[in-house]
């Protein structure tokens, strides 16, 4: 039986694979637009379809109340959402979990590259919208 947690397993893992090598060959120190050039560029050798700073409008009762951008979109099926901070806290996580809802995607990963060892979560949105 396959958990819906692993999910596009394929992909994501190449996604963190990728983020480990830049991770390893950059350490941590850097703001996050350089762990998100850096990661594009191995996007890139990898063949991973990928859309940088996506954006997206976000509604509240079928009004349009502003924007939000994504650092990737991978696949068009995978949010990837980027920190350079020492520890990820619930705040990042509840962020994430909000833009994969309004991206509604299924599969997220919240990645942070400002640790000593690279940290990332897998995340799930239970709350899918069928596509229109």
């Amino acid at each position: 039986m396959i958990k819906e947690e692993y999910k596009y397993s394929e992909i994501t893992g190449k996604i963190i694979g990728a983020a480990i090598k830049v991770h390893n060959e950059r350490g941590p120190g850097f703001p996050e637009y350089i762990y998100q050039r850096a990661l594009e560029i191995e996007f890139r050798h990898l063949s991973v379809q990928n859309v940088r700073e996506k954006e997206h409008s976000v509604f509240y009762q079928n009004e349009m109340i502003g924007k939000r951008r994504v650092d990737f979109v991978v696949a068009e099926k995978i949010m990837v959402e980027l920190k350079a901070v020492d520890k990820l806290d619930n705040l990042s996580l509840s962020r994430s979990l909000n833009y994969l809802k309004a991206f509604n995607l299924e599969v997220g990963l919240l990645i942070n590259f400002g640790s000593d060892k690279l940290e990332f979560k897998r995340l799930i949105n239970n709350k899918l919208k069928p596509a229109s």
